[in-house]
């Protein structure tokens, strides 16, 4: 066998015993390209550094620069490419100004794969219009459905107040702010309030509303024991 495919079988197996380990497994698929990571970015080192749960946890983010049913359409794909048969998989994304059809379709498209593959499940982190309305629900309960510019015009605000400086996309440290500076108990309780509130309507009609705080509830119950409080 020549050199190099002998590397890459090894690295296969190496992976599949690595994955074999994890009995808990989160493919998270992000709309963009920096703000999503990175929020999820947070959750993963957290998780990593529990003793508890690095060994039975995986996590993988994917940022995937495109838009509502691309990103399931990626996410289907890389399933398929590596072979994937058990494990959640999360799109996470925001309605914008991209069309209604589109933006429901993922959570349809979501439902009917779900049904294909018990130990497959898909998921539609939604929010409507953007994500810093998840962000902005640690600080205050907030329904007014306005454009994003005003969510990030909120965050600026705060941020300043809280002597963090200027919202900004990249920030690398947006977990911690969100953690330690908001509240993410009442940011999950703010967002099921208003799905609650909008039950039997599609998430178009839910504005502003995100669904992301399922995800987040989902990684919260493997974070160590002194920031499981927080959440």
């Amino acid at each position: 066998m020549p050199k190099k495919a002998g590397r890459e079988a090894w690295k296969k197996k190496r992976r599949t015993e690595y994955l074999e380990k994890r009995e808990f497994r989160y493919y998270i698929f992000c709309e963009g390209q920096q703000t999503e990571p990175l929020y999820f970015e947070g959750f993963k080192r957290y998780i990593e550094d529990n003793p508890i749960y690095r060994d039975m946890v995986l996590i993988e983010i994917e940022p995937c620069q495109a838009e509502t049913m691309r990103v399931i359409g990626m996410a289907e794909r890389y399933v398929e490419k590596n072979k994937i048969q058990k494990g959640q998989i999360w799109c996470v994304y925001d309605k914008d100004s991209f069309p209604a059809k589109d933006f429901n379709g993922v959570e349809q498209r979501a439902q009917q794969l779900s049904q294909e593959n018990p130990d497959l499940q898909y998921h539609a982190a939604w929010s409507n219009e953007c994500i810093e309305f998840r962000f902005l629900l640690h600080f205050a309960y907030y329904t007014c459905n306005n454009h994003r510019t005003e969510y990030i015009s909120f965050l600026n605000n705060k941020f300043r107040e809280l002597g963090i400086g200027k919202y900004q996309k990249n920030m690398k440290n947006i977990f911690e702010i969100l953690m330690e500076k908001g509240n993410p108990k009442l940011a999950i309780r703010y967002a099921k309030r208003i799905i609650k509130d909008g039950q039997g309507k599609t998430p178009t009609e839910i504005a502003p509303g995100t669904k992301v705080y399922e995800l987040v509830e989902e990684l919260a119950k493997y974070l160590p024991e002194t920031y499981v409080e927080y959440f």
